[in-house]
């Protein structure tokens, strides 16, 4: 609707994962050379973490299309045990065959198929997304399964990529010995207040659009909005760059974004955020997010 308005390619704040417009935020890219870094050096266990629309699957399919050919990947997304085991999932990921097979016959499948990979020379990686959703028997599992893993080389490495609910439960005292294997770990947090205009104009820019487009005090009203969570900065930049086209705007401004976060909040799903200035230091102030549940009073715009 407003891409031939504002001269863009394409739409810059979709909010499926591309990770073409992956933005190389001080966080992001840590944990990035945290993943190759694992891969590298043949970790057993990777595990990166972050909040809801933190970037994390963005970041992974950045990592999968810039993987060395050496490496023989699969990807599980439906880790909830309602949608089957966890071995079928595995071996559906490798486009191995799984129907009618029992526990044992798909664990021995498996093992067959790593064993296969490492004789050409290949290391085989499983990448679990959403995997705070795996239960502590699914991550015993995939604990048993690294137990392949003879000598000095890796012949299965997995990443693992959650919400923070994945740390808390591989806190627990039960799984002590999957802690001990777990080579890399990072959390990826929000973007900062300077990273946020940053992101902003990386993401305009890759879609062939003025970068300039958002002012100053927009970039900061979305940040101050949004808690700079990339996927909340998506929602509020694409849907004012909607009113903006209605209004034929040429430049998105503070005003506007504003608009846009007081009509999403009295919506009651977009989540609510509160400015509350920090101590006072050197007679300065910043303003600061705190998240807020949606639907209550503390957050919303007066």
């Amino acid at each position: 609707m407003y891409e031939a308005f504002y001269g863009l390619r394409e739409k810059p704040f979709t909010l499926l994962p591309d990770p073409g417009f992956l933005y190389p935020s001080k966080k992001h890219q840590m944990a990035l050379t945290l993943l190759e870094y694992g891969l590298m050096n043949q970790a057993g266990f990777t595990v990166i973490s972050g909040d809801i629309g933190a970037g994390k699957t963005t970041l992974i399919r950045h990592l999968l299309d810039n993987m060395d050919r050496q490496l023989t990947v699969g990807m599980i997304s439906n880790t909830h045990s309602s949608f089957g085991e966890l071995l079928q999932w595995v071996l559906m990921a490798y486009g191995l065959e799984h129907a009618n097979m029992d526990k044992v016959a798909m664990y021995q499948a498996f093992v067959d198929f790593i064993i296969e990979q490492y004789a050409r020379n290949h290391r085989t990686v499983l990448i679990v997304d959403e995997a705070q959703n795996l239960s502590p028997e699914a991550l015993e599992e995939l604990r048993m399964l690294s137990n392949i893993n003879a000598d000095k080389d890796q012949a299965l490495q997995v990443i693992l990529v959650g919400q923070p609910e994945l740390r808390d439960t591989l806190r627990r005292p039960d799984l002590i010995q999957f802690a001990q294997r777990v080579a890399v770990d990072y959390h990826l947090g929000p973007l900062s207040g300077k990273e946020t205009p940053g992101y902003i104009r990386h993401r305009l820019e890759v879609a062939g659009g003025n970068p300039e487009l958002f002012d100053e005090a927009a970039c900061a009203a979305i940040h101050r909005f949004s808690g700079g969570v990339p996927r909340l900065i998506n929602l509020l930049c694409d849907t004012a760059l909607v009113y903006g086209y209605a209004e034929q705007l040429d430049t998105i401004n503070e005003e506007l974004v504003t608009e846009v976060a007081r009509e999403k909040q009295e919506g009651g799903i977009f989540p609510t955020f509160r400015s509350e200035p920090p101590p006072v230091e050197n007679g300065t102030n910043e303003v600061s997010a705190m998240a807020t549940g949606t639907g209550g009073e503390v957050g919303k715009l007066k």
